[in-house]
């Protein structure tokens, strides 16, 4: 756990300051400190709380913005499924913390590690995923505190944090030219679909059960090619 707690601390600080400004905005927006805090501890995805908050923000209907953090939030299928392997022997209930606490940061790290050495398993994604859940918490809730006090930061032209925030994290996600046909798909179809003035959520929804089908198509092509 130390070890892991240790290996994430750079990535720790990212997420940090990532917190920090996406707390200021959610403050700008209406959302108490003290809601941030909660949101931080028990939903722990900061693409879909941005998302959540976005939408919320724009429309104020709660299942309209839990239904876009949720669309987000399907990559966890996989993520978890992934650790199949490295969760097995723990409880159920150590099962249940070590999922809430495993984010994008500490998995892909643990997964990195466990490439290297099949030792690194639970003990080190728990620990990586302590420091993550802990750091993300209170950098969102310093932000927000901060966002109280501070002026209207959308003139100083920071409301362009959220859309830089998902240009970076989809330039991690790319993985070449076979995700141009998928990532194109999905982008079109939510296009077309805010474009209809449909709510944002069912956007998001739309576009990624769209990307979802084209690129199970293509894999599948390949595997029978």
């Amino acid at each position: 756990m130390k070890h892991g707690a240790l290996a994430v601390l750079p990535l720790a600080l990212g997420a940090a300051l990532y917190g920090f400004a996406f707390g200021l905005l959610a403050a700008q927006v209406g959302f108490p400190w003290w809601g941030v805090g909660v949101m931080s501890a028990a939903v722990h995805a900061g693409s879909s709380q941005i998302v959540a908050v976005e939408q919320f923000a724009s429309t104020q209907v709660v299942l309209g913005a839990a239904l876009a953090g949720a669309a987000l939030n399907l990559r966890y299928v996989g993520i978890v499924a992934s650790l199949s392997d490295v969760l097995a022997g723990l409880s159920l209930r150590a099962k249940m913390v070590a999922i809430h606490i495993t984010g994008d940061e500490n998995w892909a790290l643990t997964m990195a590690e466990r490439a290297k050495s099949p030792d690194i398993g639970a003990r080190f994604l728990i620990g990586s995923g302590a420091v993550m859940i802990c750091v993300w918490t209170a950098s969102t809730t310093a932000g927000a505190l901060a966002g109280t006090v501070l002026p209207d930061l959308e003139r100083f032209g920071l409301g362009f944090a959220f859309t830089a925030a998902f240009i970076a994290m989809a330039r991690g996600l790319w993985r070449g030219r076979a995700q141009v046909l998928p990532w194109a798909v999905a982008g079109l179809a939510t296009i077309a679909v805010v474009l209809l003035g449909l709510p944002k959520a069912y956007a998001i929804v739309v576009g990624t059960a769209c990307g979802l089908v084209v690129s199970f198509a293509l894999r599948r092509r390949r595997v029978l090619a």
